[in-house]
């Protein structure tokens, strides 16, 4: 429950309905919320103060203030083990880094008024992604916006979701996997299903391959979070119980055991080269429908209002995913 210094907006807090609470004079710095940040960084007042290069006394103090102007108890203090935080801390927590990110952004364009996009930006993008997009849209993206600075954090469903929630980082390119209602998607691309086969199975020339031809062959799954739950989906579809052999969450070892013999694999990314790292050769073969394609999305935190970086971002992850579908088939778009 909010103390008596905190007010609820009508209709939802400010920056896209966000429970940020509005309070009629505002004490706390943007040093003080930067001090609350690295203690739930860093799990611990003493490490956060040494990385601040401050004194212990100046991050407590900070903490103290925080609560004392919100009314909430962002930490839960653990004799000689550090900070944790509380529930409402850790919602608190997204709204103080994105308005940290606001500042920065604010600074970085007020330092330099009428040129082009500044500032930080953190974003996030589904492992398997990343080799086949984020390199490129990276090197197109840096001269078109020079000002904005991008660091990117590869992860699994389960990793890119938590980044978005705790606010680390601001967008992300994920998959349509198990998204939960307080995020919001935008979709970019499709990214159909297919079979891996070795090069030389007996199904490797055929134009498609439905999973039932494969049931009582050994499987190679990339076991990832969220993901094990679509392939085997698929299956599901189909009305075929899989025969896994192993389990991975590296998508090359999927491509090398399916190489070896191992087994074939169902994913959704197919590189442009049948070689695997140790020299053999594989061929993706398109699944036979009613197999769906795959939304890859872009998604952000709806409580929170995207900055114009992210807004940048955002666009021009759109014309690139419309100008380079095509490598993942014809149901892309």
């Amino acid at each position: 429950m909010l103390g008596p210094k905190a007010e609820r907006r009508e209709g939802g807090a400010a920056r896209g309905g966000g429970w940020f609470p509005m309070v009629k004079r505002l004490n706390v710095s943007l040093r003080g919320l930067r001090y609350v940040a690295a203690a739930a960084e860093r799990g611990s007042v003493t490490a956060a103060a040494r990385s601040l290069n401050v004194a212990q006394s100046a991050v407590s103090t900070a903490i103290a203030q925080v609560e004392e102007e919100f009314g909430v108890q962002v930490f839960v203090r653990h004799h000689a083990r550090g900070v944790t935080l509380t529930p409402a801390g850790a919602r608190f927590l997204v709204e103080a880094r994105a308005l940290l990110a606001h500042a920065g952004e604010f600074a970085a364009s007020a330092g330099s008024l009428g040129d082009a996009l500044r500032g930080d930006l953190a974003i996030g993008c589904f492992v398997t992604l990343g080799p086949f997009f984020l390199a490129g849209l990276l090197a197109e993206f840096g001269p078109r916006y020079p000002g904005i600075a991008v660091e990117f954090h590869e992860g699994n469903q389960e990793e890119i979701l938590a980044g978005i929630r705790n606010g680390r980082w601001e967008i992300a390119l994920t998959y349509d996997l198990g998204l939960p209602q307080e995020i919001e998607a935008e979709t970019l691309a499709r990214s159909p299903p297919h079979v891996l086969l070795p090069k030389a199975h007996r199904l490797a020339r055929r134009r498609e391959v439905a999973l039932n031809e494969l049931a009582s062959e050994p499987l190679v799954l990339l076991d990832l979070p969220h993901s094990r739950n679509y392939f085997m989906s698929l299956f599901a579809r189909a009305g075929v119980q899989p025969q896994i052999r192993f389990r991975t969450t590296s998508f090359e070892m999927v491509r090398s055991l399916v190489g070896n013999g191992q087994g074939y694999a169902v994913l959704n990314m197919v590189p442009r080269t049948g070689t695997t790292y140790d020299g053999k050769m594989v061929r993706p073969v398109p699944i036979a429908a009613p197999a769906a394609a795959l939304p890859i999305v872009c998604i952000r935190l709806k409580q929170v209002t995207p900055r114009r970086a992210a807004t940048a971002f955002v666009e021009f992850a759109r014309g690139y995913f419309t100008t380079h579908a095509r490598r993942l088939g014809p149901d892309a778009r």
